[in-house]
């Protein structure tokens, strides 16, 4: 019987050269190395964790071992609240981390269509981005108290002022030849926002909603060492106090895990806003 399928595949290949075709030989070849070598790592770095432990080279009550973790995490789950401190921090991190960037990118533009404030406050944005805000904790439990509120705020505090600095810089970044040009033309200062600044900041955006990531889970894990009771951060608290550094491993690879799937979302926006303007 006539394939088809094979025929169209076997002719789309011919299109192309013996030189290209193995130059994406190449490429795929060294991804697939790439990621075999970051998995083997990973495999070793357990292995070696847990037969280090084992055999008490390394104390397991210090840094516990893999097989604990996997144990206490088995624990958690079967007491029904692994998924609830695992969902309480993320909702957190992704309600904070929505909001900076939204109001981090409001705040910019504002600063970028007035020259006038973007001056005034520029003293105070280096002196909020200076201060350590983990001196804001303890303020802001006052006025709003302990709770997921505080929490989120706190890691407002934290991501904010780097994505407003990020993005404005970029903004300011922008080649002026071309804002001249449109100026030439009778464009508007919307015009020149949406047509130009927005669109040659696009890489300044995306890079600071990366950054935007780790803050985020800074401000929120920070946000309940101080403040919280329940979630990932406060875990990590609680068993540091009772000496159970199984949780507090076991807390640290999740957070670890889930910061990775956030950031490659990230990641994975980018490309496909890169897609659709390449079109």
């Amino acid at each position: 019987m006539y394939d088809n399928s094979k025929n169209k595949y076997a002719l789309n290949m011919s299109t192309y050269s013996d030189e290209h075709i193995e130059y994406v030989r190449k490429v795929k070849f060294k991804k697939r190395l790439i990621l075999f070598t970051q998995i083997t790592i990973l495999v070793l770095f357990f292995v070696l964790w847990e037969v280090l432990a084992t055999y008490k080279i390394i104390d397991p009550f210090l840094v516990s071992q893999p097989t604990k973790v996997i144990k206490t995490m088995a624990n958690f789950y079967n007491d029904g609240t692994l998924f609830h401190h695992i969902w309480i921090t993320l909702y957190e991190t992704i309600v904070g981390f929505v909001f900076g960037t939204i109001v981090g990118i409001a705040v910019a533009i504002v600063l970028w269509w007035s020259d006038f404030t973007c001056k005034v406050l520029d003293p105070y944005l280096v002196v909020l981005n200076a201060l350590p805000k983990i001196a804001l904790g303890p303020i802001i439990i006052f006025w709003i108290g302990n709770g997921t509120t505080a929490i989120i705020i706190i890691a407002l505090t934290i991501s904010l002022v780097v994505t407003i600095i990020s993005v404005l810089s970029g903004f300011q970044e922008v080649d002026k030849d071309k804002i001249t040009l449109l100026k030439t033309f009778g464009a508007s200062k919307y015009q020149t926002l949406k047509y130009v600044i927005l669109p040659a900041s696009f890489p300044t955006m995306i890079s600071a909603l990366k950054i935007n990531v780790g803050l985020s889970w800074v401000g929120v894990i920070v946000g309940e060492f101080i403040a919280g009771k329940e979630g990932l951060g406060f875990l990590i608290t609680f068993g540091g106090q009772v000496s159970q550094l199984d949780m507090v491993m076991m807390s640290i690879l999740i957070l670890s895990i889930l910061a990775y799937l956030m950031y490659e979302a990230v990641a994975f926006i980018e490309k496909l806003v890169q897609r659709k303007h390449s079109k």
